[in-house]
């Protein structure tokens, strides 16, 4: 590995900790306070939620500039295990022992999707995937459709199909920022020209508001899956197609590189369930002291 794509993974994991940390917070802002955007801001848990986001999200973007995406945002999905004892301290109940072993069923699948697949960023200039921008514009419509028509469902539905819309326009929004973080280095009159900095910064407003009207639509155990597999699978559609990212797919390689994926988007809905549930489980005058967590 070298010193560059180093850094990058360093960079990716520290997001993923600060966006670990941000989740859990909002997760638990979401669960102790009114269904009113008010109640949010009135909640010292959701303005340190968000400030964890938004750290994760300047880590998120060295990442990008430094690494592909095609690794990045897999390496992202390991804030799921980084919020077990965040969630721990807050909940005062300690993973189960069969959400360790999904734990470590998505650490050995992120392994051998990132060994075997061998994830390597496109060689050449960003433009040439051009084409294939329109991609990211057919999904952002997409997630809006979906957002607009989960009004009239259920709760449960309309929490997935909210949770969906924001993690697919989060994808896209990672997408564009590795676009644009290649665009830097021909200087800020570039950047400001390309409308993929305009639509990075709508995707990502907009799939912030879905995110948040999503964890007050309905139950967390809907809402978080979709989120958290939504992004990492758009995003790397995305790669692939409009930033000419590759994958080891030759042979017996794709087999093991689809198991990966699926393993880990497997233990991800798994993992990403069990956490939405213990922030469910908690309400305010009953969960026991931080400093106490206890096993199930």
């Amino acid at each position: 590995m070298t010193g560059t794509a180093a850094a990058s993974v360093a960079c990716a994991l520290a997001a993923a900790v600060l966006f670990a940390a941000g989740s859990v917070a909002q997760h638990h802002a979401a669960t102790t306070t009114g269904p009113l955007l008010t109640s949010l801001i009135r909640s010292p848990r959701w303005w340190a939620g968000l400030l964890g986001d938004g750290g994760g999200y300047a880590l998120q973007v060295a990442a990008l500039a430094l690494g592909a995406i095609l690794v990045v945002q897999p390496l992202l999905v390991t804030s799921l295990l980084f919020a077990l004892p965040m969630s721990a301290y807050l909940t005062g109940r300690w993973p189960t022992r069969t959400t360790w072993l999904l734990a470590a069923g998505l650490c050995t699948a992120l392994a051998v999707f990132l060994i075997v697949g061998n994830p390597t960023a496109g060689g050449g200039n960003p433009d040439d995937a051009r084409w294939s921008w329109p991609l990211a514009g057919a999904l952002t419509v997409t997630a809006a459709t979906a957002a607009i028509g989960a009004v009239a469902r259920t709760p449960g539905a309309r929490a997935l199909a909210l949770g969906a819309a924001g993690g697919t326009l989060f994808g896209v929004a990672a997408a564009l920022t590795a676009h644009v973080a290649d665009l830097i280095t021909r200087g800020v009159p570039t950047v400001l020209g390309s409308w993929q900095t305009w639509m990075l910064c709508t995707t990502g407003l907009a799939g912030y508001y879905l995110q948040q009207r999503a964890f007050h639509a309905g139950p967390l155990t809907a809402s978080l899956p979709a989120l958290t597999v939504a992004e990492p699978l758009t995003a790397v559609a995305l790669g692939i197609t409009a930033l000419g990212e590759h994958l080891d797919t030759d042979g017996p390689h794709l087999i093991l590189v689809l198991a990966a994926v699926g393993v880990l988007l497997a233990t991800t809905v798994a993992l990403s369930r069990r956490s939405a549930a213990d922030d469910a489980a908690v309400t305010p005058g009953t969960a026991p002291p931080p400093g106490n967590p206890t096993p199930e």
